[in-house]
């Protein structure tokens, strides 16, 4: 299922503000928030596409690059397919300061976890079936050499915002609720940099593009999804990575249809090995192997070769090849077999109601 525009997802239209979009995600933030749809599946995943649609549109920088490109602008390189698809939400309701609505007591604090990432890689068959040593390189945000993540120019540190004491929040009173709100001054970073570092413009991270060693396990198959622990983005001020999730497609094949651990292929036969049987070469994963042919065999027929299947994931044995022999009659005969049809057609039994052939064709057409 593609992805649906994020300012859609929002309700907001392109020339919105900062705090239209901000105003917009509180909203369906509180709408959807697990805590209030307890074991609501539709819920959940609607406040993890706002929280996505949120991390992109509320960055100047990400924004910028999604209005430009759309999704496909938040990945690297176009074989890649990378899409930041995984979003922190642990953190999202101390961004608003809903802490005291949802229990939580108004907690909040400036170290936080980076972001999730996922990375869709394509593979042949073949490959699914032996494994695969690759090589990845994903674009992500890391935490800034030159300032060591401060956010601030050499010689400096950040300084603590004095509306907010550093909590990153103010207190409302409302009536009977005491609410906590996001700092306005500080924007719920409880710090304010006056000398952003050159390189990170006061960010603390900056985009780099990193190379993944990545080992691909037999038997995987389309939707298999590999995690690479630590290897997302880069945490704030001191919180540790997210990780990075490795999603798998295997490639359509020309010769074999997947089912499972099994395949399924299809063989041509000739009339006379049909008839008299036969030994074919039948081609599989590793090679060929021979298929014996009984005498009478129909078109459609399936037979079985056992272990010649896909491998199952974890290595607990391999599946089965099916193949399923197509009776192939000739467009063009030569005089000598056209002789030998027309002496077999002579003496051959064309009586097949017998043998059932009537009441084949009435189910057919029934």
């Amino acid at each position: 299922m593609s992805k649906r525009d994020y300012y859609e997802v929002l309700g907001v239209g392109r020339g919105a503000s900062e705090s239209d979009i901000k105003r917009a995600y509180r909203r369906l933030a509180v709408q959807y928030h697990p805590d209030k749809n307890p074991d609501d599946r539709e819920a959940e995943e609607k406040f993890k596409e706002a929280a996505e649609a949120y991390s992109v549109l509320s960055d100047s920088q990400k924004r910028a690059r999604y209005d430009r490109f759309g999704h496909a602008g938040m990945g690297g390189s176009a074989g890649g397919g990378f899409d930041p698809g995984f979003t922190n939400i642990e953190d999202i309701f101390d961004l608003f300061g809903f802490g005291d609505m949802f229990g939580g007591g108004g907690r909040r604090t400036t170290v936080q976890r980076g972001a999730d990432l996922r990375y869709d890689y394509q593979i042949t068959l073949e490959e699914a079936a032996e494994g695969k040593d690759a090589k990845i390189e994903i674009p992500r945000l890391e935490t800034c050499e030159s300032c060591s993540g401060k956010g601030t120019a050499e010689g400096t540190d950040p300084e603590t915002c004095i509306t907010c004491s550093g909590s990153g929040q103010t207190r409302y009173q409302q009536g009977f609720f005491s609410v906590m709100r996001t700092c306005p001054n500080c924007s719920g970073k409880g710090q304010i940099i006056k000398d952003p570092c050159t390189e990170c413009r006061g960010q603390g991270r900056v985009e780099k593009k990193k190379t993944l060693e990545l080992k691909i396990p037999a038997g995987v198959d389309s939707g298999s999804r590999l995690r690479v622990g630590g290897e997302g983005e880069s945490g704030v001020n001191g919180g540790p990575n997210g990780d990075l999730y490795v999603f798998i497609s295997v490639k359509a094949h020309e010769t074999f249809e997947r089912q499972g651990s099994n395949l399924y292929t299809s063989a041509p036969i000739s009339f006379a090995q049909a008839a008299l049987g036969a030994e074919i070469e039948v081609k599989t994963l590793d090679g060929e192997e021979t298929l014996k042919i009984p005498a009478g065999t129909q078109t459609g027929t399936v037979f079985r070769i056992k272990g010649e299947g896909m491998p199952a994931l974890g290595g607990r044995g391999k599946g089965d090849l099916f193949v399923a022999v197509t009776l192939v009659t000739p467009k063009s005969l030569t005089k000598e077999q056209r002789k030998l049809l027309e002496k077999l057609a002579e003496v051959e039994d064309t009586d097949f109601e017998d043998e059932g052939f009537m009441d084949k064709v009435r189910n057919i057409f029934s």
